[in-house]
């Protein structure tokens, strides 16, 4: 399968995007190869593209103003969106960083070609309105995360989600974003090994 035809079944998966559809938004997808470290979007820039990852992980996290730590709050891997949601969409400086933890690969489209194909084609209202939805829950289950389940489960999500992680990422950045420290990890994975 071609970048292109793997971009066009995700999107029909998605939000049902038809061939028709998908040929108004063919001329605008771009390809990007980031080297690992390399900022999708930096902290106080506007976001102004939207990205679906072909291959790779991008994290985004903040600056603790306190503890000068690196404190991750989203994953993004194969076949997800990468983008900095509140920044694209309000077009206002984003608040967090977004970075490649490994070589990666992105199609990525300008917000301003994404909102001429939201008036042209209904299909692409409803991928904006799914966009929209996802990028809802995603922040929600992560403060609920963080609420109401235990570091396991977190952790188990986590897997669930990304199940290439720890192929990819240090384990200091996921004691980060499970909100625990490494040695806490450490035991947890183990604990998991043996179940």
């Amino acid at each position: 399968m071609t970048e292109t035809q793997i971009l066009n079944y995700a999107l029909n998966q998605f939000a049902g995007i038809d061939a028709d559809a998908f040929e108004l938004s063919a001329p605008y997808w771009q390809r990007k190869t980031y080297a690992k470290g390399e900022f999708y979007n930096e902290y106080k820039n506007v976001c102004k593209y939207l990205g679906f990852i072909l291959d790779g992980v991008f994290r985004t996290y903040y600056i603790d103003d306190d503890s000068a730590d690196e404190k991750n709050v989203f994953f993004y891997s194969k076949n997800q969106v990468v983008v900095a949601y509140k920044s694209f969409v309000t077009q206002t400086p984003c608040s967090y960083y977004t970075e490649s933890m490994t070589e990666s690969t992105v199609l990525y489209i300008h917000i301003n070609h994404l909102n001429e194909l939201y008036g042209k084609s209904h299909d692409w209202e409803r991928f904006g309105r799914l966009v929209a939805e996802t990028a809802f829950n995603l922040a929600m289950n992560r403060a609920e995360q963080f609420m109401f389940r235990t570091p396991e489960q977190r952790y188990l999500e986590l897997i669930q989600n990304h199940p290439d992680i720890f192929n990819n990422v240090p384990l200091y950045h996921i004691a980060s974003y499970l909100g625990i420290q490494a040695p806490s990890l450490s035991r947890i994975r183990k604990r998991m090994v043996g179940k």
